[in-house]
């Protein structure tokens, strides 16, 4: 079986060389392209069917008369299902996949592991199915991200095509899940790749097209949030103004919330703990606040066409609706809570992510901002559209969390055919984009990252640094020296070294600093002196020291600062591990740019 196995794997690879053979550069990634894009509609099409499937089969004899106990049980179930399926099966962490492919690009040469490409569907469909309060997007960019990054790999490709092909993977999944092709490669310009070229893009667009294709030909042609819009009128200007500025302020709330909710409810060491903790608490929220329940999308498609929600029978706080201030209050609970509801869902053990909580929490923001306007001026002639507002306010939420507003501005467009907003969805999506970032230099996705340096930015300088690993440019074949060895001895160590410096280390091996050629040039001819001097005689302190794993920014800035040419390696505890050195970090630059040039 094995000898089958390897002669499979041999005809499979020659099969790869001949048609690489057949076919140029472009014209190979424009056919991968495509097939990327298939295989990403796919994954969307098994995902969306797969969370329709759970969540259907688990409610659909709920008479919605009575209270659904089981909203305090379902969702803890199935983030059990899902930590127990990554814990034991992927020995993984899959959560945050929008992040982890981030992370695949700077620091793993876009390579991402194979079980990627099917794992998250699993994890994710189980946690959303059964009412994790997270959405389904991130998980469906790491599947597709993965199917790229595999492709590639399996094709040989270097890391510039690799990239372009993991990116298309990406934009394939969001035009898959949304049926919105453009908005998938703005996703992927604006939020993945730093630095791409516009003949990289024909990729991308073919890889989206296909995937929407796809996602046509099995889900139908409706688009995935149907709703009824008025006319955009210029007199509501002011208003739209006001609900970029409310978006601002729930995207800062929203990212740095749900960032410090995590970390603290991780910081529960044990996972059956903090599982037991996150799923009685959401199951709570669950209970009293229904539309926290999985995506959320079925209240949201209620508010996009100016229908009312009715909890009666469905919460225990449905007495409270009876007032005309009681509703904006409630769905501004329901805001507020969303964030935690989903903190409790990604980090007590689901999978799921922030794309679609946050579509979910913007389409909210805009229906109690014009919930309240109209409140507010009630007998007036000043009123406000709210299913219009629920549509804007899904972009300015999405400006303000991802930081991308085009993508806000054109995916909130083509998942509900609301063009005749566009002004609006501009307006709005720039303000919250703008003040946000005023505050919060750092999307979700990439706070935590930047916070470490492995952040890619569209800075190609800065891109090349975060990818350089120091790691990499460490140089070991300088000859060490002990600290109390004699003159003569460090001429016979002079004598068979092709370096100029000599790095001086204790009995330990630790870094006490350098002795160079220059330093003992007069009196190595000095036999006399063998036996007298030493090596501390001649050594010379390091102006400076470069951890091993430190990022290479800091090290050049540690560069500039000493005008060394040369600079000692060392670990924490100043073991010597070799040199780094301008000219080696310098042509390294040179080979990275040349591979993430996207020319």
């Amino acid at each position: 079986m094995r000898g089958m196995d390897m002669g499979s794997d041999s005809k499979f690879r020659n099969i790869l060389r001949q048609v690489r053979a057949m076919m140029s550069e472009k014209e190979l990634m424009l056919l991968l392209s495509i097939i990327v894009g298939i295989a990403c509609g796919l994954a969307a099409v098994i995902l969306k069917l797969a969370i329709e499937f759970i969540h259907g089969s688990i409610t659909s004899w709920f008479d919605g008369e009575a209270y659904n106990y089981l909203y305090l049980i379902y969702p803890g179930f199935g983030m059990l299902l899902a930590m127990l399926f990554v814990r034991y099966v992927i020995k993984d962490n899959i959560g945050h996949g929008v992040t982890k492919v981030l992370l695949a690009v700077s620091k793993n040469e876009s390579r991402i592991r194979p079980h990627n490409m099917w794992s998250s569907l699993v994890a994710s469909s189980v946690t959303i199915g059964f009412g994790g309060s997270v959405g389904a997007e991130a998980p469906i960019v790491y599947t597709g991200a993965a199917i790229g990054s595999n492709i590639a790999r399996k094709m040989g490709l270097s890391y510039k095509n690799m990239t372009i092909l993991l990116g298309c993977g990406a934009a394939g999944a969001v035009a898959g899940i949304f049926k919105a092709p453009l908005a998938g490669v703005l996703f992927t310009l604006e939020i993945l790749l730093f630095n791409i070229s516009m003949s990289s893009i024909l990729p991308l667009l073919m890889s989206t097209v296909s995937a929407t294709v796809i996602s046509y030909v099995f889900l139908g042609d409706s688009l995935p949030f149907e709703c009824t819009l008025s006319p955009f009128e210029m007199r509501n200007i002011p208003f739209y103004v006001l609900l970029g500025l409310f978006c601002a302020g729930c995207s800062i709330y929203f990212t740095r919330t749900t960032l410090w909710l995590e970390d603290k409810i991780k910081s529960i060491e044990d996972p059956f703990s903090r599982w037991g903790i996150s799923a009685a608490c959401l199951g709570l929220l669950i209970f009293l606040f229904p539309p926290l329940y999985g995506e959320g999308y079925e209240d949201l498609s209620i508010l996009l066409n100016g229908g009312t929600i009715d909890f009666e029978g469905e919460t225990l706080l449905a007495f409270f609706m009876d007032r005309k201030w009681s509703i904006p209050i409630f769905f501004m609970l329901i805001l507020l809570l969303k964030v935690f509801s989903m903190s409790f869902t990604n980090a007590g053990g689901g999978v799921g992510g922030t794309f679609g909580p946050t579509l979910f929490v913007g389409a909210v923001a805009g229906f109690v901002l014009s919930r309240t306007v109209n409140l507010l001026f009630a007998g007036t002639s000043v009123s406000v559209p709210e299913q219009n507002f629920v549509l804007v306010g899904m972009a300015g939420l999405m400006a303000g969390v991802m930081q991308a507003p085009m993508t806000a501005i054109f995916l909130i467009a083509e998942i509900s055919g609301g063009y005749e907003l566009l002004v609006p969805l501009i307006l709005t999506s720039t303000i919250s984009f703008g003040a946000t970032r005023a505050i919060e230099p750092y999307s979700i996705y990439t706070k935590r990252i930047a916070k470490k340096g492995e952040l890619l930015t569209h800075d190609s300088d800065q891109a090349v640094l975060t990818l350089l690993k120091t790691t990499d440019l460490i140089e070991n074949d300088f000859t060490t020296v002990k600290i109390d060895a004699t003159l003569g001895e460090l001429v016979d160590v002079i004598s068979d070294s092709s370096r100029n410096i000599f790095p001086v280390v204790d009995s330990k091996y630790h870094f006490q600093g350098y002795v160079s050629l220059e330093d003992v040039r007069k009196d190595m001819f000095k036999k006399e002196l063998y036996d007298r001097m030493h090596v501390y005689n001649y050594m010379k302190s390091s102006p400076a020291y470069v951890l091993s794993g430190e990022k290479m920014d800091s090290v050049m800035r540690k560069f500039e600062k000493t005008d060394a040419w040369n600079l000692p390696v060392v670990d924490e505890d100043r073991t010597y591990l070799g040199f780094v050195s301008k000219s080696k970090i310098f042509s390294a630059y040179r080979d990275r740019l040349k591979q993430v040039s996207h020319d």
